[in-house]
């Protein structure tokens, strides 16, 4: 009885509060909304996973990574664009928290274009994109930069020639072959055969690579 009771007033402020919701403008019912989110995340038994607390946030603080190797044609990009307008944000946009007041895209580079972009799109999201936010302790570069490989190459979208890249910056971070496999999910042969890409010699010394890929 003791926790219906509980309930029951829980449930009477819930009303209230939605009351009060209903008669802000939109800025501010965001802002509440989203303040709400966040003190329900910080006792929620998933808060540690970062899609329990999905926020709407201005466009104006997202900023696109510089460095996502995966890319999409332009009609793609339309059909990706349509996607939200018929079905709405089904997937958030995937944030660092960057401690500026801005945030910086890991994962959903296309999604925060479209919504970026897109005037219909803008003017129906009041200038918000919904975003997570990865745990506060993913803030080195190098990090960042693994989030958004792994994010990718799950989906199995990536170029070959962006990943050379990465690899090069990663290996130029002093992370180790053994690292980047674990952390990109690769193998010892792969991060090679990315390496003699590049076409540098410092990727590879003293390395075997007979197995060399053709470049076409």
């Amino acid at each position: 009885m003791g926790q219906s009771l509980v309930g029951e007033a829980i449930s009477r402020q819930i009303a209230e509060i939605v009351a009060g919701i209903a008669d802000l403008d939109p800025d501010d019912a965001i802002a509440t909304i989203n303040a709400i989110k966040q003190a329900l995340h910080a006792v929620s038994p998933l808060r540690d996973e970062p899609v329990d607390c999905v926020l709407w946030i201005e466009a104006a603080r997202v900023q696109a990574n510089d460095y996502n190797p995966n890319t999409v044609a332009a009609p793609e990009m339309r059909l990706l664009e349509h996607s939200i307008q018929e079905d709405g944000y089904t997937q958030p946009i995937v944030t660092w928290d960057r401690g500026d007041d801005m945030l910086e895209v890991v994962d959903g580079f296309h999604r925060h274009r479209v919504g970026s972009e897109s005037r219909p799109l803008r003017k129906r999201l009041h200038g918000y994109l919904p975003v997570t936010v990865i745990n506060a302790q993913r803030t080195d570069r190098g990090d960042r930069i693994a989030a958004t490989i792994r994010h990718n190459r799950a989906r199995g979208k990536h170029r070959i020639d962006g990943m050379s890249d990465i690899v090069v910056e990663l290996s130029r971070r002093n992370w180790s072959d053994q690292r980047i496999a674990r952390e990109l999910g690769m193998d010892a042969d792969e991060i090679l055969r990315l390496k003699q890409i590049t076409g540098l010699a410092e990727m590879f010394a003293d390395r075997e690579f007979s197995q060399a890929w053709e470049i076409i």
